[in-house]
């Protein structure tokens, strides 16, 4: 069975769906099979992969909030390897048509673990917020990846996120492990950002990947005409960063796999690292 990743931060402008949509991309360049799911009423990631969310007949909410499956929501990319669960404008009243559904918290999970054996990895998009639809994606994810904005309030919240994965675990997925930290909208030019990853490294140690990723025009462009930065501008730094982030994050994937012993848990999350 594939491993399943959310990409959660409730500071917006981060870079979840940035690092969703490129990450997916070049895992999937690389041979790889991975679904995104775009749990994001804004549908960034779906108008980021070329789908017309206006345009769309079925999405993550016909499945989430009704009866259908994943696969009977998923659409093409027009890249090779990758599928995508979009988002349309529905799902912005999910939140509330949840709430009294049972299972609330689980949905998104059921709906997973049908699908997952098809892939090699399935990467949830989530909202900038700690609302039901985030916590639905941590409850299905076996693991989350954390971007941090290498800006001055980086840390800011950090500890809110943690908090919120510790209950998690102690709630509804006992299984859930941080995959990695992200630093993203490194600027070298400045002082700033190298002291902002300096001290994010400090405080997280070896959580946090080698991989950085700049701060780029051509991927802040990408988005608008609905193409990840590997189709848009492989040549740039952006495309670069993405494309050493998807062999560090299969590197580590199968470290995962290969080294935690059956039946063992992983600690509770402390200062945003393991312990």
């Amino acid at each position: 069975m594939g491993q399943t990743v959310a990409c959660a931060n409730q500071k917006g402008g981060v870079g979840k769906t940035t690092t969703v949509v490129n990450l997916g991309t070049y895992l999937a360049l690389l041979g790889e099979r991975v679904l995104i799911v775009d749990a994001d009423s804004q549908g960034n990631a779906t108008s980021g992969l070329g789908i017309d969310k206006s345009g769309l007949e079925r999405s993550l909410y016909d499945a989430i909030v009704g009866d259908l499956t994943l696969a009977e929501v998923i659409v093409p990319t027009g890249i090779e390897g990758l599928d995508l669960v979009p988002a349309g404008a529905a799902l912005a009243g999910a939140e509330v048509e949840l709430t009294p559904l049972p299972q609330r918290e689980r949905r998104l999970a059921h709906l997973v673990h049908d699908i997952a054996p098809e892939y090699d990895h399935v990467l949830l998009d989530c909202p900038p917020s700690l609302g039901l639809l985030t916590v639905n994606a941590l409850t299905a994810a076996d693991s989350v990846l954390i971007p941090i904005q290498c800006e001055y309030y980086a840390l800011e919240g950090l500890t809110q996120l943690i908090a919120t994965l510790n209950l998690i675990r102690d709630h509804l997925n006992p299984s859930l492990v941080i995959t990695g930290v992200l630093l993203t909208m490194y600027d070298g030019r400045t002082n700033l950002s190298s002291e902002v990853a300096a001290e994010v490294r400090r405080h997280l140690g070896d959580r946090v990947y080698r991989s950085v990723i700049p701060r780029s025009i051509r991927l802040a462009e990408a988005p608008s005409f609905g193409r990840p930065i590997a189709v848009y501008r492989e040549d740039s730094k952006g495309a670069q960063a993405y494309r050493d982030l998807a062999l560090e994050f299969r590197e580590r994937a199968r470290e995962a796999q290969g080294h935690r012993p059956p039946g063992q848990e992983p600690a509770p999350f402390v200062g945003g690292a393991v312990a």
